[in-house]
């Protein structure tokens, strides 16, 4: 939608399902401030902070995860629609927190020690939480003790690691056996991705799945959520 046709829109004429469309249509352009008075709006005829992060924004964010996945958008407009997601959850997040909505998940996903590209990594993480999953993102350059220290203050469901070169790639490994000493490695599902990963490399260190872009990463973790509520 265009600059024009956003301003001739009046927010408070349209029914609760065309804000929720103008919002996906928001997202998909990365329209911060728009998105922010559109949460803003909704709040205003008192939808639960629930209803809009789901029907407005993970749905939203679901249709740039698909057409990020099929090359329709590429990673700058990806990193534009995530940031008016953002835009969005920091309304809505603390209202979330205070009404104990129930969330997708939780994650962990950091980049492995001896690695500092983060560009990857960072992508998944706006993308998992548009899509409704807490993020604890601890950066770059993770050692074993960084990982577990996340781990123990946070007990996520998913931890995410990430690597860029070759000669780091071994090190999702070592933590992988960290995760098996301790006796949690099947508590907890494993996702790796990054350039220079396959398949074959995820099942050879017994990570759960390989993840080659942002919308392949929710849609396994997804999977593994709801595999995981299945045996509750």
């Amino acid at each position: 939608m265009s600059e024009d046709e956003q301003d001739d829109i009046i927010l408070e004429e349209l029914s609760d399902n065309e804000l929720y469309e103008l919002m996906h249509e928001d997202l998909y352009d990365g329209y911060a401030e728009e998105i922010e008075e559109e949460v803003h709006e909704a709040l205003g005829r008192n939808v639960e902070p629930y209803v809009i992060l789901t029907k407005g924004l993970v749905a939203g964010m679901d249709i740039v995860g698909v057409d990020f996945r099929d090359g329709i958008l590429f990673v700058p407009e990806v990193l534009m629609a995530a940031k008016a997601m953002k835009a969005g959850m920091a309304i809505l997040r603390p209202l979330l927190a205070e009404t104990g909505a129930p969330k997708v998940g939780t994650m962990v996903i950091g980049t492995v020690k001896g690695d500092i590209h983060d560009i990857g990594k960072n992508l998944v993480s706006m993308m998992m939480e548009g899509a409704g999953f807490e993020v604890i993102n601890i950066g770059i350059n993770n050692s074993v003790e960084d990982f577990f220290a996340a781990i123990n203050e946070h007990n996520p469901d998913i931890v995410g690691m990430s690597a860029l070169l070759t000669t780091t790639m071994p090190y999702m490994r070592v933590v992988i056996n960290a995760l098996k000493e301790e006796g949690i490695r099947d508590k907890i599902t494993v996702l790796v991705g990054g350039a220079p990963l396959n398949e074959a490399f995820a099942e050879d260190i017994e990570a759960d799945a390989y993840c080659r872009d942002a919308a392949v990463a929710v849609e396994t973790a997804k999977k593994f959520m709801d595999i995981r509520r299945a045996k509750e």
